[in-house]
């Protein structure tokens, strides 16, 4: 089976190994595989590589509803800063495209990662707001599609 982070992979050779519990060599990869987890319904994952304001908003239950109906649709990597197993902290730029109840749509994000006991660890997102886009609402779902509302989640 291809991975579904878009690398030319077995999804055993590339992000399975990291959502069986080995640790990400890098940012990027483990940017990848938490996209596969998305992709493959693997919450465990998501919820394991969070750290900081992004494990203090994790709410599986509304994660797990928001997942209900949603396909995956392709991952695309924009830009990545540092995250190399000489750093402590990376970040990566990216597009996830979705469909969701049949509607198309994407999350456009940089994500923070940092590195703890040496391994890679997702910590919070920066959404792009265009010039025209206004900021969620309080009680929005959170744009980076974690599940959680806005307040709980990217805008704590």
């Amino acid at each position: 089976m291809p991975c579904p982070c878009g690398l030319p992979r077995d999804l055993s050779a590339c992000c399975g190994r990291y959502l069986a519990g080995a640790a990400a060599p890098t940012a990027e990869a483990l940017m990848r595989s938490r996209y596969t987890a998305y992709a493959t319904g693997d919450l465990d994952h998501i919820e394991r590589t969070c750290a900081g304001p992004a494990a203090a908003g994790f709410d599986r239950a509304e994660l797990a509803a928001s997942q209900l109906g949603t396909e995956w649709l392709g991952l695309e990597i924009r830009a990545i800063r540092r995250g190399s197993d000489a750093d402590s902290e990376g970040t990566v730029s990216f597009v996830a495209r979705y469909r969701h109840a049949g509607r198309d749509g994407a999350v456009e994000e940089t994500s923070r990662f940092v590195r703890i006991d040496g391994s890679w660890c997702y910590a919070e997102a920066e959404f792009p707001v265009a010039a025209s886009a206004a900021r969620p609402g309080r009680n929005d779902p959170c744009p980076c599609g974690s599940g959680s509302k806005y307040k709980k989640c990217c805008g704590a």
